[in-house]
């Protein structure tokens, strides 16, 4: 499980600002391909009013990243989760994806979607165990070659 790190939200008056933008930019390129990367409008992304970033900070440096945003009162989306290669299996990923749930569920959000790739199995298999269920196939999603599910998690917001 989760070690030493901590999990922020991502806030533009923050000292760190900066460099937690460098960092997830920096992980963004690693991970995600060219197409399918935010790095060139990371800043635009995180100016939008209806959206937030949180971030796993470990050892001086971000860990890993959940980016979510809600197009409607009542519906959020999970764009991105990725989590460093060396940080992968500690419980990042899941305390990262919990805490971009409980942000939608502070709006009362009833659904949350999000799409993976199916061949990545260890994010299918936490979204599973976070309630998310595969809602359908999308073909060439990503790319010609690259299908995604499109998956869901329906919130009851009962106090």
């Amino acid at each position: 499980m989760i070690g030493e790190g901590v999990i922020t939200e991502l806030n533009r008056n923050s000292a760190n600002y900066s460099k937690v933008v460098e960092d997830v930019v920096r992980i963004e390129k690693k991970i995600f391909p060219k197409h399918e990367s935010l790095s060139k409008s990371f800043d635009d992304e995180l100016r939008k009013k209806n959206g937030g970033l949180v971030y796993a900070y470990v050892d001086g440096e971000v860990a890993g990243y959940a980016m979510y945003s809600w197009p409607s009162s009542l519906f959020a989306l999970i764009t991105k989760l990725a989590v460093k290669e060396k940080y992968r299996r500690q419980g990042y990923g899941e305390a990262l994806l919990r805490a971009a749930i409980l942000k939608c569920q502070c709006r009362k959000i009833q659904r949350i979607s999000l799409h993976v790739d199916p061949s990545r199995t260890p994010a299918v298999d936490l979204y599973k165990k976070l309630g998310f269920k595969i809602d359908s196939l999308v073909a060439k999603y990503y790319s010609a070659d690259r299908d995604a599910y499109s998956m869901y998690l329906e919130l009851s917001n009962s106090e």
